[in-house]
């Protein structure tokens, strides 16, 4: 039981810290913030969330890694030392970590449907969230120049 708390806390401590630098972190923090406070102050507990959150967007604006692996430790050990200490808690991190991540590391599931008009296209298309490091080479097909005219 204890090695399934122990990856339940990493899993939790991976997914918060990654909320932390994301746009959807304000929702996330006070759902985090109820869970950590539990009957106590939840302020004091969004105060501490915040500080982390500071401290992390800092340290990966300077490259500090070393830094940024800390914060998560820290919150593994807190969610571990949570876990431990009340019963009901794994469900409740695990009910948490499925709203707040359903599909693993905040992917979302839904439908995408695209249309290509306009015209002959003569490259192919992509549609993606992000795409780096990447390079096409395509040819136009002969007989047409790159600006869609005839040669």
């Amino acid at each position: 039981m204890e090695a399934e708390l122990a990856a339940l806390a990493a899993s939790g401590a991976t997914t918060l810290v990654g909320l932390m630098v994301s746009e959807t972190w304000t929702q996330a923090r006070d759902r985090v913030a109820r869970f950590f406070a539990g009957a106590g102050d939840e302020e004091t507990v969004e105060r501490e969330l915040g500080a982390s959150r500071a401290e992390l967007i800092a340290a990966r604006e300077a490259g500090d890694e070393g830094a940024a692996v800390d914060i998560e430790d820290a919150w593994r050990t807190r969610l571990r030392l949570a876990l431990l200490s009340e019963p009901g808690a794994a469900e409740e991190l695990r009910a948490l970590l499925a709203q707040l991540a359903p599909e693993g590391n905040g992917a979302r599931a839904g439908t995408v449907s695209n249309s290509v008009s306009g015209g002959t296209q003569y490259a192919p298309v992509f549609q993606a969230q992000q795409i780096s490091g990447l390079t096409f080479h395509v040819q136009s097909p002969r007989g047409v120049e790159r600006d869609g005219g005839e040669r």
